[in-house]
């Protein structure tokens, strides 16, 4: 599954939607997902997103669509 992932940079400082960015991940489900990003980042997660269908092709035509990947040893 691709999943869409809001978070800010920071964990310390309060979110607010001018500093919320965006990646895309590809995972097992959305749980995988939020532990390969507390694993590898210092990210505070808003929110995650499965994309499918239309919403995965519109991503993919209207977003800066790229896939994050993390090194499996860590």
């Amino acid at each position: 599954m691709i999943y869409k992932v809001l978070y800010q940079e920071n964990q310390i400082v309060n979110p607010r939607r001018e500093t919320t960015k965006t990646l895309y991940l590809e995972a097992e489900s959305i749980g995988k997902a939020r532990m390969m990003i507390e694993d590898n980042t210092p990210y505070n997660v808003e929110y995650i997103q499965e994309l499918t269908g239309n919403s995965l092709t519109y991503e993919k035509e209207h977003a800066d669509f790229k896939l994050t990947t993390f090194d499996e040893e860590k």
